[in-house]
């Protein structure tokens, strides 16, 4: 007799995810909610028109069989880049401390003509990057094994 193979089964394999689209942008957008990253750590090449984060995203994808196990809660270290990037401006990011850690809540979509439009990189604490692009082109890529949180924790959000 024969089994079904299971999630537990695959092993803990690193994300690697693109978004061509605003679906696929809500994907990556909850798997990097509460993600944390310093200011120095993130860069924008104009002449690549590439920007790109690295970052420490807490694995949602993981939380729910961690919990049901009561077993640790992980986070990852993960690039979060975006290609075709026209511009990027910032609001409430002091760019000049460049240890100052800042938490990823959302990224949002806003179209524009053509398949161009706005990315909104929300943060916490009314903080905001703002990604001017062709058309949606990010990736998501775990860089590093998971690693236990170090809060212990599932991050809670007031409602």
């Amino acid at each position: 007799m024969t089994q079904d193979a299971r999630f537990e089964d695959g092993g803990d394999r690193p994300l690697r995810l693109i978004a061509a689209d605003a679906e696929d942008l809500l994907v990556i957008s909850s798997l990097v909610q509460d993600a944390v990253f310093p200011v120095g750590e993130m860069k924008y090449i104009p002449r690549q028109q590439r920007f790109a984060l690295l970052l420490n995203r807490f694995r949602w994808e993981e939380a729910t069989r961690k919990r049901q196990r009561n077993r640790a809660y992980e986070r990852a270290q993960a690039v979060l880049s975006f290609d075709d990037v026209a511009g990027v401006s910032t609001q409430g990011v002091d760019r000049t401390d460049a240890e100052v850690v800042m938490s990823l809540l959302s990224i949002d979509w806003q179209p524009g003509t053509d398949g161009a439009g706005r990315l909104e990189l929300i943060l916490a604490g009314d903080g905001a990057i703002a990604l001017e692009v062709e058309c949606i082109n990010a990736t998501l890529q775990d860089v590093t094994q998971a690693y236990l949180a170090p809060s212990g924790k599932m991050p809670q959000h007031p409602d």
